[in-house]
């Protein structure tokens, strides 16, 4: 299930991170963490079973659209369809919102949309 990020969550929520092609910089990755904590707007959640096994970001665009910025789901738990229960959880969660990728995320939401295991997206073209 889907939980909110707390700062207790911040070594694992950064080791989650650390596994995005563009996160591997420290730096970039404190800068990603700050923005998740400090912005109204973008929105960083954890995906629990037993554990923490991965985590899906969004940005908050506009009243009507939010847009994937981050998937990840730990090396040892993929494969297993988290990072499809994530987005389609996310769908759930912002049932009044069309969600869509960003450049980054975009393969593997489209990938899963290829295989029907996720919703309609509203809105998008």
């Amino acid at each position: 299930m889907l939980i909110r990020y707390k700062k207790a969550f911040e070594k694992i929520a950064m080791g989650l991170l650390s596994f995005m092609p563009n996160e591997k910089d420290l730096k970039k990755l404190q800068q990603t963490m700050k923005q998740y904590e400090t912005d109204d707007s973008w929105q960083l959640f954890l995906w629990k079973d037993e554990d923490i096994t991965g985590l899906i970001g969004v940005q908050i665009i506009n009243e009507e659209t939010l847009e994937i910025q981050h998937i990840s789901v730990n090396p040892s738990h993929r494969h297993q369809g988290i990072g499809k229960r994530m987005v389609c959880a996310l769908q759930d969660l912002y049932s009044n919102k069309a969600v869509s990728p960003n450049a980054e995320t975009a393969s593997f939401v489209e990938k899963c949309a290829a295989a029907g295991e996720l919703a309609s997206e509203k809105g998008s073209d």
